[in-house]
């Protein structure tokens, strides 16, 4: 563990559940809701706080935590612990991996759509180390105690135009995409028992690759949508030309840079971060966030993409009408993107989680 830990980009100051700094580490069900309930109700009261927004008027609740799901569930203990209303929506997301955050913000948009009235979806998305904590010796199931770390974030969407003025970010676009068909790709990383019967999660050598691929079969999807008439026209000529070769000439993928201004991009390892950079052509300017999260709070899993706004935040980097692309990888296999507008000018808020780090970032090497 400790081999592969120094090789991960990890840094010193990332954190893990109490159970784990224990004489004994025993991890069990309370250890797992005290994790939980801290992640979740401080992010909760944070996110109250600013928006002045009641409890009484969220109308929609959706939780994702893709490994632990209680009984009763993690919105019942919210709609509890708040005192939200009775006829209040709620949906609780399991088994959906890193992308579940992206994809619960596609399900509050679509919701709130549907609604013939002005409505609050409150969105919190999290994920739980101590009952997947991994006990045996086989290496692909070790990783994830290794990069895997405490993260949970806190979003309020809303299709009242009047918040508009005060609103950071409007979602202008969204896609998922799910290749569970292809065998490869379900089982890239599996929830599965080892040879002496522990339970954990297997990171295998297919993660990456597969990443790669079918991340370029996601942005072929979503590129007619976002990118400029340019680099559209690039693309459509690069595919006919492809064809006429017989795959001789492979298509390009286009400069995505010249659609967004800034990257999010799904934070799973370092080994993750590369191959997006590279499927991408993204320079180390637009992976720093990932890069930097990575190092400062791990991988967060389905939270992390919001980890790396509150970095553009932090920087002061984001202005209004600014365009930022999130992309996040699940279990499954899945690729979900968000597009956000920015709506005003970003500025380190004092519970930014960078607010007391920031002046130490970007490293100098990683």
């Amino acid at each position: 563990m400790r081999k592969i830990y120094l090789k991960s980009g990890l840094g010193d100051e990332t954190y893990a559940p109490k159970f784990v700094f224990q004489p004994n580490p025993k991890a069990d069900l309370k250890s797992a809701m005290d994790e939980a309930q801290e992640g979740m109700f401080s992010s909760i009261n944070s996110l109250l706080s600013k928006t002045n927004i009641d409890p009484s008027l969220i109308d929609c609740l959706i939780v994702t935590c893709g490994s632990f799901s209680p009984m009763p569930s993690l919105t019942s203990l919210i709609v509890n612990h708040f005192k939200l209303k009775s006829d209040v929506k709620t949906y609780n997301l399991s088994g959906m991996g890193c992308s579940s955050g992206v994809m619960s913000i596609d399900l509050a948009a679509n919701v709130l759509k549907q609604s013939q009235k002005i409505g609050y979806a409150l969105v919190v998305i999290i994920e739980t180390i101590t009952l997947n904590w991994y006990y045996g010796d086989s290496r692909p199931m070790l990783v994830t105690n290794c990069i895997f770390r405490v993260g949970c974030v806190a979003a309020m969407i809303t299709n009242d135009p009047s918040c508009r003025r005060v609103a950071k970010m409007e979602l202008v676009h969204s896609l998922r995409t799910h290749h569970g068909a292809n065998d490869r790709a379900y089982k890239a990383a599996f929830q599965e028992e080892d040879d002496k019967g522990c339970t954990g999660f297997s990171l295998t050598k297919d993660l990456i690759p597969v990443a790669g691929m079918f991340l370029r079969e996601h942005i072929k999807i979503l590129g007619p949508r976002v990118l400029p008439l340019s680099q559209l026209g690039l693309y459509v000529y690069s595919v006919i030309r492809s064809t006429m070769t017989r795959g001789a000439s492979k298509p390009i993928v286009p400069d995505f840079t010249k659609a967004f201004d800034h990257f999010c991009i799904h934070t799973g390892g370092k080994a993750v971060i590369e191959q997006v950079g590279r499927v991408l052509r993204l320079g180390e300017e637009f992976t720093e966030p990932a890069r930097m999260i990575l190092h400062r709070f791990g991988n967060t899993s389905s939270s992390l993409v919001f980890y790396e706004l509150a970095y553009l935040e932090a920087k002061g980097r984001v202005k209004k009408g600014d365009r930022v692309w999130m992309i996040g990888f699940g279990t499954g296999f899945k690729v979900g993107s968000l597009v956000w507008k920015a709506l005003l000018d970003s500025g380190n808020e004092r519970d930014n989680p960078w607010s007391d780090c920031i002046d130490r970032y970007p490293l100098k090497s990683w």
